[in-house]
């Protein structure tokens, strides 16, 4: 099977006529474009609004996340074991090395760095450590790592790829094998499926389901709705689990986007990282860039680089700032409404 990081790549070479760069005063150069696919998406941005290129020549950026306290933002370039500080003042500077796997790297580890980042308030930062394959927490002040999980059931994760919090303390996270140098044949492998799993905040790991590759996760403003992207060739979903008050799954998880006609239309990527606004769009990696869904999986928008766009988060001084991490590139635009 074609690997994940492989499609991309070939993907990501196709070519966007409407990605010619230009100037903007400022000084930064700015990329892309956005395609208003339904008017509903008037309330959420502006489609000719520019697509700014902050930062460029990492070699896979993933996972951003807006410090609040600190005013800036934090993101992994996870196949270099980097984690990155991007502010308005600093610019980009080197945060964090090694960012997941200390020490040396076996050569059956492919991305050894952290990969989704969640800022939690105060100087906690938690992260899909995909080297280390834990969910652990980090401390912004001291630099200390502390592992949350790292088992299910005695057995090693794979790679921890993304991550949310839920307002009650746990822990819904992804469990592809993108970080092993042989995926699903990987002599490190020791779970015998990929999963989606809950850490509830007194440290209980509970398995919310088995998917191919589940990758990107996210809930709606309720905290009632899971949704998990499934970064499979053959099936590009995302999927929905409506939880119970116990924060389980009620019932088995429903489709709510398909994206099989756009990855054979040749749009690079695939459904990948996402954030939901708190007024319940979701933004979400596909083929082609990164959708802007409604809640009941209905397309409005598309934000296009010409590259596939892994992941993305709120934030900036007012919150009305979408952050975009986009294969090699930082890039952001603006939101007309802050997300909570």
């Amino acid at each position: 099977m074609q690997s994940r990081r492989a499609l991309l790549a070939a993907s990501a070479a196709l070519p966007l006529a409407a990605c010619a760069s230009r100037l903007v005063e400022a000084g930064r150069r700015t990329i892309g474009s956005v395609t208003r696919l339904d008017p509903r998406l008037d309330a959420i941005l502006d489609a000719s609004a520019p697509i700014e290129v902050l930062a460029t020549g990492h070699q896979w950026v993933e996972g951003p996340s807006w410090v609040t306290g600190g005013g800036y933002l934090l993101y992994s370039d996870v196949p270099k074991n980097q984690m990155w500080r991007w502010s308005e003042h600093g610019g980009d500077e080197l945060f964090l090395q090694p960012s997941g796997l200390a020490g040396t790297v076996p050569a059956a580890i492919r991305e050894a760095g952290s990969n989704g980042l969640y800022y939690a308030g105060g100087d906690t930062l938690l992260m899909a450590d995909s080297g280390t394959r834990a969910i652990a927490r980090l401390n912004l002040a001291t630099g200390a790592k502390t592992i949350l999980a790292d088992r299910y059931r005695g057995k090693r994760f794979n790679s921890c790829n993304d991550l949310v919090l839920s307002r009650s303390g746990a822990i819904y996270f992804t469990d592809p094998p993108y970080g092993l140098a042989d995926g699903d044949d990987s002599p490190l492998k020791e779970l015998d499926f990929n999963g989606v799993y809950r850490l509830s905040p007194d440290g209980d790991v509970t398995l919310i389901d088995k998917l191919t590759r589940p990758n990107g996760i996210g809930l709606s403003p309720d905290e009632r709705t899971l949704y998990v992207s499934v970064s499979d060739e053959k099936r590009p979903v995302i999927l929905t689990y409506r939880l119970r008050e116990d924060g389980l799954p009620e019932a088995e998880p429903k489709l709510l986007r398909d994206f099989s006609r756009e990855l054979a239309d040749g749009g690079p990527g695939l459904p990948d990282g996402m954030t939901v606004h708190s007024d319940g769009w979701l933004f979400s990696s596909g083929p082609g860039g990164l959708y802007i869904l409604a809640p009941d999986g209905a397309k409005l928008g598309l934000i296009a680089t010409g590259k596939p766009i892994a992941n993305c988060c709120f934030g900036g001084s007012d919150g009305k700032m979408l952050y975009m991490t986009s294969s090699d590139m930082l890039i952001r635009m603006p939101v007309h409404t802050a997300s909570a």
